[in-house]
């Protein structure tokens, strides 16, 4: 029995301790700028009770519709280069509380990893809850007989966000699960009028937490307006701000990815 998970090429978690720290986001800038390095891309979105995915593309209103082979993922361009799903195509009204316990959620969990089309996809990218509770154990547990490549953990600079991240790191160890790297996310805030960096925080907390767990460090994202306001748009930031710092910083993540899923194919 074919499986839906059959042409998909590598999958990768973005996971955090600390709720705020941008996973969404990270998911959302790391699969436009993977599909403007010519990837086919899907985002598999679990946080089932702060689901942001779907207005982050501006489809929220979308519906899923139903194929032999199961549920067919809402597609954000004409291309079909960008495919998602989330449970906020399933809610009634957009507003409405997942008021759920964890056996439902996640039976739902392993629904979205059986049971979604995805079709061929050269990465497919599972947005996470923060956390290392019920979700995060039914997705890993689901996922490992295809293997993901590992996964991606986002921090702010902000020690308290560094010591939940850390609790993640052994989340990962006790699961299996590898550790791609750690993104500092909202390291420094980018001026809209001089593009100035300004440490509104601290810095390098991400970095020397990698350093400690002897882990790849994949950058610095700065908190940049145009970003914000892109994500709010629903629009594609890593098209129309080519000169912005954060966009060097999410295209120099993108790119170390890619250079670590050519090595063992090598």
């Amino acid at each position: 029995e074919r499986s839906n998970l059959a042409g998909v090429r590598h999958i990768l978690l973005v996971l955090s301790g600390k709720g705020g720290v941008g996973k969404s986001t990270i998911s959302t800038e790391l699969a436009l700028s993977l599909r403007h390095s010519g990837k086919k891309v899907g985002i598999l979105d679990v946080d089932l009770c702060g689901p942001s995915i779907p207005r982050m593309f501006r489809v929220q209103d979308n519906d899923v519709h139903q194929c032999d082979s199961g549920w067919v993922p809402v597609f954000v361009d004409q291309d079909k280069s960008i495919s998602l799903m989330s449970i906020g195509f399933l809610l009634e009204k957009p507003d409405d509380a997942v008021v759920w316990r964890g056996p439902k959620k996640n039976a739902l969990i392993k629904q979205f990893v059986a049971d979604v089309a995805w079709g061929d996809l050269d990465f497919l990218i599972v947005d996470t809850p923060p956390g290392t509770s019920d979700e995060h154990i039914s997705t890993v547990e689901a996922l490992r007989p295809y293997k993901p490549l590992g996964a991606i953990l986002v921090t702010t600079p902000q020690a308290v966000s560094v010591g939940d991240v850390r609790r993640e790191l052994t989340f990962c160890k006790k699961t299996g699960l590898r550790v791609l790297g750690i993104v500092e996310n909202m390291s420094s805030f980018v001026c809209p009028h001089c593009s100035e960096c300004t440490n509104i925080f601290s810095k390098g907390g991400g970095e020397e937490l990698a350093r400690h767990a002897g882990v790849p460090f994949l950058g610095c994202v700065p908190l940049d307006p145009q970003l914000s306001q892109s994500l709010e748009e629903g629009r594609d930031f890593i098209q129309e701000f080519p000169k912005s710092s954060a966009f060097a910083a999410l295209a120099h993540i993108t790119q170390q990815i890619l250079d670590g899923t050519s090595q063992p194919s090598s």
